[in-house]
């Protein structure tokens, strides 16, 4: 008897609206029998999967969540485990790679890692085109990696004139670190430098501040909050923040 063989989709879904999701994404998503995900990115992708299986988890379940996905498609089901943004970035995708090949996973078209649109491109694109040159993307949540390493990081990025994108700037119990970035920032920058703060970007509640440097932490910042900190070659342009590439000099 020839035994079926499953299929993992590790899919990125994109910032939040469906109109963010790549038509790679979506595909996968309704060719597949079960559904995994935290719980909040599910809910924003639930139009698409109408009867199909739905398996859920909350923060912290990360790791249930990966294992149950391979457990599904070593059954032999198609399953999509879901990140929001892209699953290689901040995402699902390193993770359950690794547990795949503590198991033994050794069939390359058994896990496909489909990518989706990063928070920090939707987010740029709502004010502009703040990311035209070299960017990097930090993360300030010390979950996972120590604030010394963090703080090496900021410190490298402001120095090097990078734009930077902040991911996980603030929340209830972490309300200092956002203010030791913008401090370690106002070291290597101009207090002018234009920022933005935009909150639930491509979701319900979608909130853009543009501002500066030095008025950065007047404005809401929290979870749901991506930070972006322009460079020496960012410039406020009416309603719009542009880092030149240096096309037009």
């Amino acid at each position: 008897m020839k035994v079926k063989r499953g299929k993992l989709f590790v899919v990125g879904i994109g910032p939040g609206n469906l109109d963010e999701m790549t038509y790679h994404a979506r595909r996968a998503i309704e060719a597949s029998d079960v559904i995994v995900g935290y719980s909040p990115y599910v809910d924003l992708a639930e139009p698409l999967f109408p009867g199909k299986v739905v398996i859920t988890g909350g923060m912290g379940m990360e790791v249930e969540r990966c294992e149950a996905a391979l457990r599904e498609a070593l059954l032999g089901r198609t399953v999509a485990l879901i990140s929001s943004g892209d699953a290689g970035i901040y995402g699902m995708a390193g993770l359950v790679l690794e547990i795949a090949h503590k198991k033994g996973i050794e069939h390359p078209e058994a896990i496909e890692i489909v990518p989706g649109v990063p928070s920090c491109v939707a987010a740029a694109a709502l004010v502009g085109a703040p990311l035209m040159n070299d960017f990097v993307s930090i993360s300030l949540s010390d979950l996972m990696n120590s604030w010394e390493k963090i703080e090496k990081r900021l410190s490298a990025a402001a120095s090097a004139d990078f734009v930077t994108c902040l991911y996980n700037p603030q929340s209830k119990k972490r309300t200092g670190q956002i203010k030791k970035a913008r401090d370690i920032f106002l070291k290597h920058r101009s207090p002018d430098t234009p920022c933005a703060v935009l909150r639930n970007v491509a979701r319900e509640g979608q909130k853009v501040d543009l501002t500066t440097l030095d008025k950065l932490l007047t404005h809401k910042i929290d979870m749901l909050s991506l930070v972006i900190i322009g460079n020496s070659e960012t410039e406020l342009m009416g309603n719009w923040i542009v880092t030149k590439r240096g096309y037009s000099q």
